[in-house]
């Protein structure tokens, strides 16, 4: 991960935690509620480690990893996850990204 990236959220199948980073309590909590069902689902329905990582320039980013030893892990499946979330959410994940770069890097707001 590059030293620019700042991780939103986490989940994992293997320790069956999930990780929220502090520097977002100002989300709404049903926003952070929102976040936290989907990456928790995401890791029950395929398996593996699931962050949402926002990039140098803002961009939600979806990662994923899984230990080599896990026969368990859909890796297909889980591309295809991140597809499905990404259009359904889509309304909630750009406003993430615009939170992100309005708060945190200081961006003007944009009406589009």
């Amino acid at each position: 991960m590059n030293s620019q990236e700042v991780v939103l959220c986490g989940a994992s199948a293997y320790e069956h935690k999930y990780y929220f980073n502090k520097d977002f309590s100002a989300l709404p909590q049903s926003v952070q509620d929102e976040i936290q069902i989907m990456c928790v689902m995401f890791t029950e329905d395929v398996g593996g480690v699931l962050m949402l990582v926002f990039d140098e320039k803002g961009n939600l980013q979806f990662r994923v990893e899984a230990l080599e030893a896990d026969a368990m892990f859909d890796d297909i499946g889980s591309g295809l996850k991140i597809k499905e979330l990404q259009r359904e959410k889509q309304e909630l994940l750009t406003a993430l990204e615009t939170y992100y770069r309005i708060f945190f890097l200081g961006e003007e707001w944009k009406e589009s």
